[in-house]
């Protein structure tokens, strides 16, 4: 598998401020000064080893090596050697909100401000800064009311709303899911929705091309060609869901009716010639592909025992068992066609995000995300920036996805290396959101309450 492109290391250095004079800029207020990381920066180039950058208030306003600048007189200094620094991570597909961690229910009564803000502390805790949930709000306008606000201890939420599917009940097959998405069996229907999600300030429309193994109507092309359309007349930008009976062909004409992403890969063949033709001529393009990896080996127990309640850890611990019994690792079928799909669409030269497509699982799922893309054959290095910058790209983030001047502070403090080893992502010493450390051991006391 060729690798993903990345960006010439000399980058780095653009993102590297100073004052017309050569210094760092003067300070004001509480300033503080990270020394001796190494440092991803989250462009693609080679990393910078025993980096220093200062943090103002909110935003990075100086990165560079140390050495190179001395720490601002009366900033604090924080020593990070022997300490890996990434960008905060960006989980561009999940679906929040309508499970209950603490005691394994799903449901539409768990759709509440207070689990919201849960699940958004819990992303917090595993380094996500923001993350996107695709169309399935069930209280709508309680997901635009928390989309405004920034909740101390926890990730951005972003949202698309209530999706478009073929009819309000052709959501997700999980029945607390079903009658969420608006329903479009009509060109006319497609249109008024994306005209409501319009008026609610949604960026990104979701739409479910999609008949569920022919249990329900899916949105026709000439229903969503009416939707991507209205959409791109009003400034807005249309993301596919993609079935798993007919994901190909379905592909394909969303492309040539002008699809802006897709939030999976193809699923139930190889991508062929056709196809790869289809994305080289609209490179601008993206996917999302929530690979249906083996997700958690008992090696994992002990990091998710520090999150999840006692009997998640032994269902995990089953499943795990039953699996292993099962069949040999590696033997996934559907895995290993999106493997290779993920592979094909990145020589045809697609941009490639980084999503859990996850809702009972929450947040920790990032990390097995990141781990299931490099089993595929893409680099560590190319998986940060896929969960990094192009995620932030795709989601019209400008202040996240780099450690670079002028950026939200918004980290994570790794004890390892991932680009040594990409399962070491969960092994987090600090997380820091908008220039402020996560509270990670008040949250995790918070979790372990009865």
């Amino acid at each position: 598998m060729s690798p993903l492109r990345t960006l010439p290391y000399g980058l780095v250095f653009v993102a590297i401020a100073c004052s017309p004079d050569g210094e760092p800029p003067q300070t004001t207020g509480n300033a503080m000064w990270f020394e001796g990381a190494r440092l991803i920066v989250g462009d693609g180039g080679a990393p910078v080893e025993s980096s220093a950058f200062l943090v103002e208030e909110s935003t990075f306003t100086w990165v560079g090596r140390q050495g190179e600048r001395e720490p601002p007189e009366g900033a604090a200094r924080v020593d990070l050697r022997g300490k890996t620094v990434i960008p905060a991570l960006i989980d561009a597909h999940q679906h929040i909100g309508l499970t209950n961690i603490k005691d394994g229910t799903s449901s539409t009564d768990n759709y509440t401000r207070e689990n919201l803000i849960e699940h958004l502390e819990r992303s917090a805790y595993h380094g996500v800064a923001a993350t996107m949930s695709l169309g399935l709000e069930f209280d709508e306008a309680l997901a635009f009311q928390l989309r405004d606000e920034v909740i101390p201890n926890a990730a951005h939420f972003l949202t698309s709303g209530r999706g478009i599917a073929g009819t309000p009940m052709a959501g997700p097959q999980q029945a607390y899911r079903l009658g969420i998405p608006r329903g479009a069996l009509t060109e006319a229907e497609g249109r008024a929705a994306v005209r409501e999600l319009h008026a609610n300030n949604v960026d990104l429309v979701k739409v479910w091309v999609d008949d569920r193994g022919g249990t329900v109507p899916k949105v026709e092309p000439n229903v969503y060609r009416a939707i991507i359309d209205e959409a791109h007349a009003r400034g807005m930008r249309v993301v596919a869901h993609l079935g798993t009976t007919s994901a190909l062909e379905d592909a394909k004409d969303l492309l040539r009716a002008g699809i802006d992403g897709f939030a999976h890969t193809i699923r139930d063949r190889d991508i062929d010639e056709e196809y790869m033709a289809l994305v080289r001529q609209y490179p601008e393009v993206w996917t999302i592909p929530n690979l249906p990896g083996s997700p958690v080996t008992m090696d994992d127990l002990p990091w998710l025992q520090e999150t999840l309640p006692p009997f998640e850890i032994e269902s995990l611990r089953r499943q795990i068992e039953r699996r292993e019994a099962a069949e040999p690792r590696g033997s996934n079928d559907l895995f290993q066609l999106q493997c290779r799909n993920l592979a094909r669409n990145h020589d045809a030269g697609m941009r490639i995000g980084m999503g859990t497509d996850s809702g009972t699982s929450v947040a920790w799922t990032t990390h097995t995300e990141l781990r299931d893309m490099v089993t595929c054959g893409l680099s560590p290095m190319e998986v940060i920036v896929a969960a990094t910058r192009i995620n932030a790209d795709i989601l019209g983030l400008d202040q996240l996805g780099m450690v670079a001047a002028g950026k939200s502070a918004s980290f994570v403090v790794l004890d390892a290396n991932p680009l040594e080893d990409i399962k070491t992502t969960h092994r987090i010493s600090h997380v820091y959101l908008r220039g402020e450390e996560v509270d990670r051991e008040a949250l995790r006391a918070k979790w372990s309450r009865p």
